[in-house]
């Protein structure tokens, strides 16, 4: 077992990659948590996904911001280096031709702080996991 020097947290892989601190109770707090650059771009994706899904639940769900319905409709996280937009890997293959010039994989798109967010295609993604998955 191996223990993280930070929160004492015990994991099976060597430096397993966690979040060290308190979980945070709602999505502010978890942007409030993250780096000053990342925070103006996780606020902005919130408000996008805020305004595509007014009547889901917000919530802190393994760690990341969560918007629920049903189930998890979409989440995201920080990143050193890009936001983590997670829809789920039907969203993504629903979305592949306009996700052209992103990273993606299986559940997951890439928004890195060096581009501009394509914040209509976040909400319409949102949208869409809403139709899909809050049935």
């Amino acid at each position: 077992m191996w223990e993280c020097p930070k929160c004492k947290r015990k994991f099976k892989n060597t430096n397993q990659s966690h979040y060290c601190g308190a979980v945070p109770q709602n999505i502010e707090e978890y942007i409030a948590q993250q780096s000053k650059d990342s925070q103006p771009y996780l606020r902005q994706i919130n408000d996008t996904i805020q305004g595509a899904l007014p009547d889901a639940v917000q919530k802190i769900s393994w760690s990341m911001p969560t918007y629920w319905k049903k189930r998890n409709l979409i989440q995201f996280a920080a990143f050193k280096k890009h936001i983590g937009l997670y829809p789920g890997s039907a969203a993504v293959e629903a979305f592949a031709e306009r996700l052209q010039g992103y990273k993606t994989s299986k559940g997951t798109i890439q928004l890195s702080y060096d581009k501009p967010l394509p914040l209509d295609l976040i909400g319409e993604i949102a949208a869409w996991c809403e139709q899909e998955y809050g049935k």
